[in-house]
């Protein structure tokens, strides 16, 4: 059994975001799976050409969402994507399963021999636009356990973009993040409200403070703002400033990768 998936402590990672078109079954798929698999992995040579760290893959054109549990044919298309991305990149690469659908991600990333997931609902119970997510830390890392995935590192959204917190607003993002780091979750992911929007700062150095596992930024970072989150975090995950205009729907932009990762080379040799 390999060892855990690790963030290294020396440079905040850069992971960047492979949003694959829409999949089989969903309302959006355009019929063709090879396709897909080609963006996806010339996408992947782009952010390895520019020196990104790492990569995420996930399906945020399988607009609208189901909540927890998807078909097979998603699981299936996101274990050969997975793959492909990995063999493409030779990078570290994650996977995330819209919406909530952690245990079919787990179970893609394993067989693509991945390297971590992003996790949503992992504690504590939120409403987000497609529903109610309970939490499922236990079931999620039972199942990891099971399937003898424990090197598949999981990074959890905290007080998740995109959804309403009001039954635990006497919760606090601390306490939220000190509460899956008991449950063991392998790194937090703090977030702005919505995709594209930027995490409170002061929020992720709260989070840092007061838990010893890794630490990620998941919406609004910019080549504008990095160097603010550089130093408070283990990893940053950019999506939508990598893309053409901005706009997460769009391709990698190679140029804009590129400006990005300058500035994240130079802050690093400064500091």
């Amino acid at each position: 059994m390999r060892e855990p998936f690790r963030l290294s402590d020396d440079n905040c990672w850069i992971i960047g975001m492979i949003h694959v078109g829409a999949l089989p079954g969903t309302p959006h798929y355009g019929g063709d799976v090879e396709r897909l698999l080609a963006q996806a992995e010339e996408e992947a040579r782009i952010y390895r050409d520019e020196g990104v760290d790492a990569l995420l893959v996930e399906n945020m054109h399988d607009v609208p969402y189901l909540n927890r549990k998807v078909g097979p044919e998603i699981t299936a298309a996101m274990t050969l994507l997975g793959h492909r991305v990995k063999a493409a990149s030779g990078l570290d690469v994650g996977l995330q399963i819209l919406a909530g659908a952690n245990r079919e991600a787990m179970a893609a990333a394993h067989l693509a021999g991945l390297d971590f997931i992003r996790a949503e609902g992992f504690v504590f119970g939120h409403l987000a636009d497609e529903g109610y997510m309970d939490a499922c830390a236990g079931e999620l890392l039972r199942y990891r356990h099971a399937i003898g995935a424990d090197g598949i590192a999981v990074f959890t959204d905290i007080k998740k973009k995109h959804s309403s917190h009001a039954l635990t607003q006497d919760v606090d993002i601390v306490a939220t993040a000190k509460a899956a780091a008991f449950f063991e979750a392998d790194g937090v992911i703090v977030t702005g409200t919505s995709t594209g929007a930027e995490a409170d700062l002061e929020e992720v150095r709260s989070v840092g403070r007061a838990v010893d596992i890794a630490v990620l930024v998941g919406s609004g970072v910019t080549l504008e703002n990095v160097d603010r989150y550089l130093p408070h975090a283990h990893g940053l995950i950019v999506g939508s400033h990598f893309k053409e205009a901005g706009r997460w729907q769009n391709p990698v932009d190679p140029l804009r990768v590129r400006a990005f990762m300058d500035k994240v080379q130079r802050l690093r040799k400064a500091r």
